[in-house]
Order: C-alpha cells, then structure tokens, then sequence
C-alpha cells in the first residue's frame, strides 16, 4: 500500500476515535491526542489535500453519530478545537481560533491557523490574526519556519488576505529567534522555493545585513544568484500582485502579468570583492548575475575589470562567456579605422543606384 494511503486511514482511525463523544453537560469532549501524533508526520506539500481529508471524516463522523443518537441534533455542540479549524462552518472555525492558546502542537496544525488568514469568512480571518499573535509567543520556532514555509510563496495566490493580515505574517519575522531559525533553514536546505521565501522576506529589513551570508553560503545556487542580485543592485524586489496586460486588442487575446515593487538597501562592503567571489562560484547562474553586473559597473571598478571580464570570457559556460566577451570588447574596443563609403559608379542619383 502506498505511504500516503496509509496515513489517509491513520488520519480516519484518529478522527473516529477522537469524537467518540462524551456528551456530559451538552459539550463535546475529543482525546485528539492521536490526531495531533499523526498529523506531526504529514508533509506540508500536499496541505490541501490532507485539509480537505480531515473536514469529510469529521462531517461523516458526526452525521454518523446524529444517525444514531437523534437527542443529539438538539444539543448545543461544544468546540472541537484543533479539529474545527477544518470545519466546512464558519462559526466553528471562528470559535475554535478564538479558543486556541498556548503553543501549537505541531506544524501542520499550525499551518492551518495560517490558512485561516486567507479564509473566505472575513470575522475568521480577524480571528486567525488574534490567534496568531497568541499562539507565537509560545509555539517552536522550528514550528513556525515550516509554516512560513507553507504560507509565504502563496503571498500573492490567497487573493482573500488583506493589509492587515499579510501585516501579521511579516510581524513573525521580526522576532529574533525566529528570523535566526529561518536564516539557517534558508541557508542549509537543498530543495524548496528558498529564493522566494527570500524575497519575501525582503520586503521587511530582518536581512539586510546579512545579504553577503546568503551569498557567500547559501546551498542553493538559486538563492545566492538572487542575494548576490539584491547586493549589487542595492534593492530588494518583490511582487505584490498581478495585473491584465493586452497582447492583441484586435483578438481579445490578455495575459497577467506580474507587478514588481523594490525597496532600497544599504549596501555594506566591497562592491569588487563581492563580484569576484561571484565571478569564482561554482554555479553558472551566479557566475551569469556576475556578468550582468561587471558590464553595468565597468566604469567603476578600475583596473579589476579587465582581469574578471578574462575570467568570465574563458568560462566553460557560453551564457557566461558571452557576458565577459562582451564586457573584454567594452574595455579593449577595435582599432580599425571605419570602411569609408564609396561613390556611385555612374550618373545616377544614389536612391536609382543598380542593386
């Protein structure tokens, strides 16, 4: 049987055990213990669909139990907690971020608190901003980085967040152990959407020191072609949004497209010694941002010019080497004087000259 099948029953088995209902005093009493156990162990890729999962088997658990105890439909239903942030209504999952406190239990769970801030109720997401602000304060930073994870490269797909909830999701990084855990995920993970989370993360000032770390150390070539971009150009940049751009008016034919917003930096060090180091790293996509930049600063950076653009023009990567022959012929430009035009070989006017 496939792992994923696996958990999908051992996420059943703990559902239907956790409302095996006590209901003394018209409350609902779960032991969500072995929920909280399994959902510890659910990857955050498929989120989604592990969501949609937990909110079915709750509805069938519950229609199950008003099947046979009819009394059941007239009592008042207490909150399930960690489990109602699935429900399909929104009352409960309004109740049950109201009602949470202390740390979350695990990523997951943590995860869909967060979703919450995009949910289409908009008294949930008010709530999911307190709950938030609570829950923080206690929760594992670890916890936390796996839900900036999850919820920070969908920044401009939840459409339904407004200002002060994307508000509440930068507040996070400001916390110091926090932006201390994230930078070390950043810097040491060999998958993931790191170059986004990057500039996500730019859009507050937690790494603007620390911009030639990320360059310098960083696993993915992707993340420090894109630091290395940010110090070079003195400027983070992100995108906010889309919008609708005309490819035909005539055929009706639009595509979105993605709008871009910078902020400035200060920049903090060696402008050449930085580029050398990018010109000498081991990934061409670095080596190619390394390109860009010697041709836009070739004015600047004096005699160290000509020795990078030499480096970059015998680069086994043609993308790379283009880059330093272009710049090499910016800097030792051709002395051959221009071919001078001829006259015309006969009496006619120029424009009547034979082809």
């Amino acid at each position: 049987m496939h792992p994923q099948d696996i958990q999908q029953q051992q996420i059943i088995r703990a559902i239907k055990t956790a409302l095996t209902f006590d209901i003394a005093y018209q409350k609902v009493r779960p032991d969500i213990s072995s929920f909280i156990a399994i959902t510890s162990t659910l990857s955050l890729n498929n989120f989604k669909v592990w969501e949609n999962i937990i909110r079915l088997h709750i509805a069938l658990s519950l229609d199950n139990y008003s099947s046979k105890k009819c009394r059941f439909r007239t009592l008042p239903l207490g909150s399930l907690r960690w489990l109602d942030l699935c429900s399909g209504d929104g009352f409960k999952r309004e109740k049950a971020l109201k009602l949470l406190s202390g740390a979350a239990p695990n990523s997951f769970l943590f995860c869909l608190v967060t979703r919450r801030l995009n949910d289409w109720v908009p008294q949930v997401r008010i709530a999911a901003r307190e709950a938030l602000t609570r829950l923080i304060e206690a929760t594992d930073p670890e916890h936390t980085v796996d839900m900036l994870w999850v919820s920070l490269p969908c920044w401009n797909s939840w459409t339904r967040m407004g200002e002060l909830e994307r508000k509440s999701l930068l507040a996070i990084l400001d916390k110091p152990d926090i932006e201390e855990a994230l930078k070390k995920r950043l810097m040491t993970s060999a998958s993931g959407p790191v170059s986004t989370l990057f500039s996500q993360a730019g859009r507050t000032t937690v790494f603007d020191n620390v911009i030639t770390d990320f360059a310098q150390h960083a696993i993915q070539p992707s993340l420090r072609a894109k630091a290395y971009r940010v110090y070079f150009e003195s400027q983070f940049v992100f995108v906010t949004g889309k919008q609708w751009q005309w490819v035909d008016k005539a055929q009706g034919r639009r595509r979105q497209v993605p709008i871009l917003v910078s902020r400035e930096i200060q920049r903090v060090g060696s402008i050449n010694e930085n580029l050398r180091r990018a010109v000498l790293d081991s990934s061409p996509r670095v080596r190619r941002v390394a390109g860009e930049i010697l041709i836009k600063e070739l004015d600047n950076l004096g005699e160290q010019a000509l020795k990078l653009a030499t480096d970059l023009a015998a680069d086994p990567c043609s993308s790379v080497s283009e880059r330093g022959q272009f710049a090499l012929r910016e800097l030792q430009p051709s002395c051959d004087s221009p071919v001078e035009a001829l006259p015309p070989t006969d009496n006619f006017p120029p424009s009547h000259a034979k082809r």
